[in-house]
């Protein structure tokens, strides 16, 4: 069995649209999650044609999901923290600070997308950063990052379901556990910048911490708590998320970079984080205020 998510921004999804999806798939009954934003209903099989109604479903703003009706709700979040949780890189934000911020931002849209070596281009990205005061950081966050919309409802509901969330990040440290502790997280892991003398010296401790050490943060996290890779959903953006979204039970690609559209199943190009929760099968009422 599978269930059908059809999900958009407020007010975009409609009502006689989802019936004529339902009744051409033979679907059971409609369930709305949220009006004209989220519904869902069951399906027997995976629809033939679902990449064609999926490309033209994007044409009118809306995400089409099909995914299993077996183990909806997650006992465990994990993260991306860039362009994910919050809206910016921060590497970018830094650079522009240090006044090469369009330099580096080309480098981290090809990185995201696959283009390049992840570890070599954090580390020439992190070396046009020598030199900055490591105040700056502070100043970053509390002034060029925002998170991402719908990031705390997402935490505020599943950990009050009892769900665990980790938040593992190609980026810092020094970024990771303010974001995390802002939202929630009970864990947050991600590369270290090396700072001597109050300065950024451009260089990042090792090991860095790319795609593989996601996965393995993954399976380290789920050992742990004596969960299985099933139990979790994971979301992300770039191609260093891809092992980490492919290996857990649900991964999620949000807003991604157009590769990671390419290699994955699930994509949300027009919700919010809250996404995350229709496709866990939570109505709009069982959301929690963070």
């Amino acid at each position: 069995m599978f269930v059908v998510s059809l999900i958009a921004a407020p007010g975009r999804l409609d009502t006689a649209l989802t019936d004529s999806l339902r009744n051409a798939w033979g679907g059971g009954d409609l369930q709305w999650l949220a009006v004209d934003e989220a519904a869902e209903f069951p399906v027997l099989k995976r629809p033939d044609n679902a990449a064609d109604v999926w490309s033209s479903l994007q044409g009118q703003g809306v995400d089409l999901v099909i995914h299993s009706a077996a183990n909806r709700r997650k006992a465990m979040l994990i993260a991306d923290m860039d362009s994910t949780m919050i809206q910016q890189e921060c590497i970018d934000e830094l650079a522009a600070e240090a006044g090469v911020g369009d330099r580096v931002a080309e480098i981290t849209a090809r990185a995201m997308n696959g283009e390049l070596n992840f570890e070599a281009a954090i580390d020439e990205r992190v070396g046009l950063l020598a030199g900055l005061p490591a105040a700056i950081i502070d100043q970053v966050v509390n002034t060029r990052i925002t998170h991402m919309p719908g990031g705390a409802t997402l935490l505020a509901t599943m950990k009050a379901n009892g769900a665990y969330a980790a938040l593992v990040s190609g980026g810092f440290t020094e970024f990771t556990s303010r974001i995390a502790a802002a939202l929630g997280f009970d864990e947050n892991r991600a590369n270290t910048l090396e700072i001597a003398d109050d300065a950024l010296t451009g260089k990042v401790t090792r090991p860095i911490l790319g795609q593989n050490a996601k996965l393995e943060a993954l399976t380290d996290i789920t050992a742990r708590l004596n969960i299985a890779p099933d139990d979790v959903i994971a979301v992300g953006d770039g191609m260093n998320d891809l092992l980490m979204l492919e290996n857990a039970g649900l991964g999620v690609a949000l807003h991604g970079k157009p590769a990671l559209q390419q290699a994955v199943d699930v994509r949300i190009n027009h919700g919010d984080l809250t996404a995350l929760l229709y496709l866990q099968g939570y109505a709009k009422t069982d959301f929690v205020a963070p």
